[in-house]
């Protein structure tokens, strides 16, 4: 199984690399169908890889880490190259394998192209180093390779911002970059405060230690600077601000994957390393994180519902990365709890949102696709966009992922939101348990919040008159790449919804193994 998790990371740098190399022909149509190709054939090889590393998976024993690679690769600074996978990762990974192949099946027919841009060789090679880099921050055991692999997903990102995104690109790259290399850089600080004190940073003999040989003072410091570098990429509430500018600009691909996997990289960290690494440092700040949480939840919500009002010329892409903001807020809630109640919460959460999120900006981006705008005064007009009438299959689905991500019991929204609630009711031994209420009672407000701007959005958007007049005068419905590349998550999305114990069996021995450092 090892060498499966080897291969997982290896073939898309390969194809990476491949993409440099002078084999895909002079004529520049014919190359850019020929790499977009190679991308769809090797994230669909990363993705049966991901699915036989499950399979092969020992599900009795999720806390024990499996199909490890262990071995010293720079002794001076005691880094070694150490993989492996558990009950926490194992789903992030599957999940990241999943959406990049769907988002290249997207690209061979929905590649923004025209004067300016690059080639789709260059696309593919960026897109095939950012699923490098994601894979690896689930995959890897040591914090300096966390860090590199934190860092790769960076500069590919921004290129596919500023290079195939729209509108103000170029400032949303580079405030993407900006910030999330300054959160980077704190964190780093945390981590070779760990490895100086502890003598190593290998992830699993800090776990096993569980804060032993740390002082307080060294653990409150050394969360702290984790904390906000991993805060930056999740993104809490008040360091969000580069989220909606960066969703907004970047092309759909871009936008589903920054959903659905990168925002997912700083809250595992937060469970990775801040639970069982620095306990000490992580029950001293979990009521600030579990303040910034809730009021993230309730932020984002009431910045959607200022969005969806008509006339406030509101754009579908930025309404949805606002509400990635509250639902990451539910995420970082769990988490603050310190409970295993909560943190399977926040994992489940964070599953959902990745599969929901990811759907809906696929939505958004065939929306912009048809009417040449997401601005939401624009598509719905006086009477509404009338999606049910127009194009029903994606008014329907449109329909099916909002009532999703508002938390319908059923669908996968639901579980992760209520088991934060219920991690924050009861918290860990040393939070104070009125405040972490107060807490839930925020976000309750908040799923109220939620299912406000979701319904609304959902009547302007889906709702109305056919025989009005729209920006266009012909809508196509949902076509088959389409359904190709959203089906899987929004039967995914049912599948979590009504099988919660699929997920909650992986992740919670793991959690409790994790929390309490056995």
């Amino acid at each position: 199984m090892n060498a499966v998790l080897i291969a997982l990371l290896v073939l898309p740098l390969l194809g990476a690399a491949l993409t440099l190399a002078p084999v895909f022909g002079p004529d520049r149509a014919v190359a850019d169908r020929r790499a977009l190709r190679l991308n769809t054939v090797v994230t669909g090889a990363v993705f049966l890889l991901a699915l036989a590393l499950a399979a092969g998976f020992d599900h009795d024993e999720p806390a024990r880490m499996q199909a490890t690679t262990d071995v010293s690769w720079i002794p001076a600074l005691h880094v070694r190259f150490h993989l492996g996978v558990d009950g926490v990762s194992l789903p992030l990974i599957v999940l990241t394998a999943l959406l990049t192949l769907l988002c290249a099946l997207y690209s061979e027919k929905r590649l923004p192209n025209g004067e300016g841009r690059p080639s789709a060789q260059a696309f593919v090679g960026l897109f095939l180093l950012l699923e490098v880099g994601m894979l690896a921050t689930f995959a890897v055991l040591d914090l300096l390779l966390f860090f590199a692999a934190f860092e790769i997903v960076l500069i590919p990102m921004y290129f596919l911002i500023a290079r195939w995104g729209s509108g103000a690109k170029v400032p949303a790259a580079n405030r993407f970059i900006l910030y999330t290399l300054l959160g980077s850089a704190v964190m780093l600080l945390g981590f070779l405060l760990i490895g100086g004190k502890a003598g190593t940073f290998d992830m699993q003999a800090l776990a096993a230690a569980h804060g032993n040989g740390l002082s307080h003072t060294t653990q409150v410091i050394a969360a702290l600077a984790i904390l906000v570098g991993l805060a930056v990429k999740a993104p809490a509430w008040p360091l969000h601000s580069w989220l909606p500018d960066a969703h907004t600009a970047a092309p759909t691909v871009g936008s589903v994957l920054l959903a659905g996997v990168m925002l997912k990289m700083g809250t595992y960290g937060l469970v990775r390393v801040l639970l069982p690494v620095v306990p000490d440092g992580a029950t001293t700040l979990a009521p600030y994180l579990g303040a910034f949480a809730a009021v993230g939840i309730v932020y984002g919500s009431l910045a959607c519902l200022a969005l969806a009002r008509p006339g406030a010329k509101g754009d579908l892409k930025r309404l949805i990365a606002y509400s990635s903001v509250g639902h990451m807020g539910f995420v970082l809630l769990g988490i603050a709890s310190l409970t295993p109640v909560g943190v399977n919460g926040a994992l489940f959460a964070n599953i959902a949102h990745g599969l929901i999120t990811g759907l809906l900006f696929f939505l958004v981006g065939a929306l912009k696709d048809r009417y040449g705008t997401a601005d939401l005064d624009t598509l719905s007009g006086a009477t509404g966009a009338a999606l049910y009438g127009r194009a029903p299959r994606i008014g329907a689905l449109l329909a099916f992922a909002a009532v999703a991500s508002l938390g319908l019991p059923g669908l996968a929204g639901f579980w992760g939101e209520l088991l934060a609630m219920l991690g924050a009711f009861d918290p860990a031994a040393g939070l104070s348990r009125p405040a972490f209420v107060t807490y839930m009672v925020l976000a309750g407000i908040g799923t109220l919040l939620t299912a406000a701007y979701l319904l609304i959005m959902v009547k302007r958007v889906c709702m109305g008159d056919p025989k009005q007049p729209a920006p266009v005068a012909e809508v196509a419905d949902l076509r088959a790449y389409e359904a190709v590349s959203w089906t899987p998550l929004a039967a995914l999305t049912l599948l979590a919804g009504l099988w919660p114990a699929l997920l909650l069996g992986l992740s919670d021995p793991a959690v409790k193994h994790l929390l309490g450092g056995g």
